[in-house]
């Protein structure tokens, strides 16, 4: 019987060690082993049996299910794998296509849909909304209509189906007249839409039908890795701070997730939430609008320390080389679930693109709380806002990224302490930092647009001991005890006639708290911080920088002038001491010092430094390869 139980013993660990590869097929049955000569035909059969250590293959076709994950990984090296099958297209929806429609009028179709088709979730009936949500003085259903895979404009009156306006200032004006409606009864749902010259039984129609596709109902759920899929047409909703944030691929309050190689788009709200669970709070403000929202998120922060949130539990999460695009309110987006994570290689576009709705969670990338959090290498363009760090940004570090064409700004630091720092970016937008915030280190960047600059003296927020979630203090935002080293400003094609429009650094002449600058060049209308010393000011010369997308390439052309005998120092960690509330240094999340020796494509400074994010640039006229 020993040797038995020994035999017994050492077959489990194998099997532990080794782990079990599960496959999923259209083609397969629920009922068969999930090998892959008898694979099973969804996703969730293969979550029942998904064990630490175990690996999900998910080969070519759609899955239109909720991904549920029952288990976790238990490390980094004990994971549960969810893949699609190498060289295989694998599409999980959160829709379902719709067929039967009925024409009313040219151009005009219906469909009515039994409730009973819905189960306990009819995005039809439920409505759009959460804290700090702007509806435009109009209902929104959760729910999307698609035709051929682009999504149609919700509207609300008979006459708003049969004669549709353009809707102006949004980037595709002619695609809002393709419209739909619903109404709700007891028993069925009714959907209007306006295909124009289409008829839907003869193309693909989908429908929204679940909140979300990826997304553990449990927390718990530690150590899972996605990796090559595509994710599109959840009717996810709004995902405030103070609110559980349920993307279409979300982690729940989760530690040590990698998200990779996914194409992720068409999601109602979010595409990624690396975000707060509920029992912390959930839309508090508008449960109670009698105090000010910012207490309210006091509060939640407070509740959330107690459910949990710490380095141990919470976060560390790896999210790079997805494409994600057409989600209405974030590419990622997480509250205090993001810290100590990393959010790397990432191309972020076209966030906040019908505009029929919009709140103060819109961006590429929307994080409150990113403690140690590293965003890098990533390429942001046609959003609201690039990168919006809203409260408690701390020992974070923002590098190597492309920002460009943003409608708002390319990075909005909103009251944060600090120590976050800001390095060899390239912020091509009108207005490249807006900075209501302190303690932030700027380096080696390139700043195309304006800089503005604000203090705030009504909210009082959380800093932090440093590397933790433990708090250590609250404070306003007086403004200053910022750091800009060896930063470029050029003007480009935003570039105003009036001297008088902010550009460069000057509206930190007034700051409250002393402000660390050095090693700058400004060009035309760039006005230097009037303390600062060892600089160039080109007021004569039109560096005329433009920014280039041909899609898979991104060029950038400038001029340059006057920089051949100009001395800048290296910058390290001990140049940049500790921000002032926190007392942390300007260092990586391990502790470890920092040398800014790279530069935006990674190589090596070497030689005379110049200011910028590029290593090496040459006098006069040049065109770059940037992405």
């Amino acid at each position: 019987m020993k040797r038995l139980n020994l035999i017994l013993l050492f077959c489990s660990f194998c099997c532990f060690v080794q782990g079990r590869e599960y496959h999923v097929s259209v083609k397969g049955n629920d009922n068969n082993a999930g090998t892959v000569e008898a694979p099973l035909k969804t996703i969730n059969r293969a979550v029942y049996y998904a064990f630490p250590g175990d690996i999900i293959t998910v080969h070519a076709g759609t899955y239109r299910e909720w991904v549920n994950p029952l288990r976790g990984g238990t490390s980094d090296d004990n994971r549960i794998v969810y893949r699609a099958a190498p060289g295989e297209k694998v599409e999980i929806k959160g829709s379902e296509i719709i067929t039967g429609w009925m024409k009313t009028k040219e151009g005009i179709w219906k469909v009515v849909i039994p409730n009973t088709f819905f189960g306990d979730y009819n995005p039809y009936k439920e409505l759009l909304g959460g804290d700090w949500f702007n509806d435009h003085g109009r209902i929104h259903h959760i729910g999307e209509v698609f035709l051929n895979g682009k999504s149609l404009y919700e509207k609300l009156s008979p006459e708003e189906i049969l004669n549709p306006v353009p809707d102006k200032g949004i980037l595709d004006p002619n695609s809002s007249t393709y419209v739909w409606r619903c109404e709700v009864d007891n028993h069925n749902t009714t959907i209007w839409a306006n295909f124009h010259g289409y008829n839907p039984n003869k193309e693909q129609v989908e429908i929204t039908t679940r909140h979300t596709c990826f997304y553990p109902l449990q927390q718990g759920i530690d150590y899972l890795t996605i990796s090559g899929f595509e994710f599109s047409q959840a009717a996810t909703q709004w995902g405030a701070p103070t609110a559980e944030q349920i993307g279409m691929v979300a982690t729940h309050w989760n530690k040590g997730w990698i998200i990779e190689n996914n194409i992720i788009h068409d999601s109602k709200c979010a595409g990624i939430t690396l975000g707060k669970e509920r029992a912390s709070g959930h839309n508090t403000w508008l449960a109670d609008l009698s105090i000010d929202g910012a207490l309210h998120y006091i509060e939640v922060i407070f509740n959330a320390v107690r459910c949990g949130w710490s380095k141990e539990n919470i976060g560390s999460h790896l999210v790079r080389n997805n494409t994600i695009y057409n989600c209405e309110q974030a590419g990622i987006c997480g509250s205090m679930g993001a810290a100590f994570s990393v959010i790397e290689h990432n191309h972020i576009y076209n966030i906040y693109v019908k505009g029929q709705y919009d709140g103060a969670e819109i961006g590429g990338i929307k994080f409150h709380g990113a403690i140690d959090t590293q965003i890098r290498n990533n390429r942001i363009h046609n959003t609201w806002r690039a990168v919006w760090l809203d409260w408690m940004t701390q020992g974070t570090r923002i590098s190597q990224n492309l920002f460009y064409d943003n409608v708002g700004e390319d990075i909005f630091l909103e009251v944060n302490h600090g120590p976050y720092i800001i390095d060899n970016n390239i912020f091509g937008s009108y207005v490249g930092v807006l900075d209501i915030s302190q303690g932030g280190a700027y380096v080696h960047n390139m700043l195309i647009g304006r800089l503005l600059v604000a203090n705030e003296r009504g909210r009082y927020t959380p800093y932090f001991l440093p590397h933790s979630t433990e708090v250590a203090g609250l404070s306003i935002i007086p403004g200053g005890d910022n750091r800009y080293y060896n930063n470029l400003f050029l003007n480009g094609k935003h570039k105003k006639t009036e001297e008088n429009y902010r550009y460069g650094l000057s509206e930190y002449n007034n700051a409250a708290y002393p402000m660390f600058v050095s090693g700058n060049a400004y060009y035309m209308y760039n006005k230097p911080y009037d303390k600062e010393e060892n600089n160039i000011v080109r007021k004569d010369f039109d560096p005329d920088a433009v920014i280039e997308d041909e899609g898979d390439r991104v060029y950038l052309s400038f001029s340059i002038a006057g920089l051949n005998d100009f001395q800048i120092q290296a910058i390290t960690t001990e140049l940049l001491g500790k921000a002032k509330l926190s007392k942390q240094a300007y260092e990586q999340p391990d502790g470890t010092p920092i040398v800014f020796d790279r530069d935006y494509f990674g190589h090596k400074r070497t030689g005379n430094l110049v200011p910028g994010p590029f290593g090496e640039i040459k006098e006069g006229c040049q065109r770059i390869r940037i992405w």
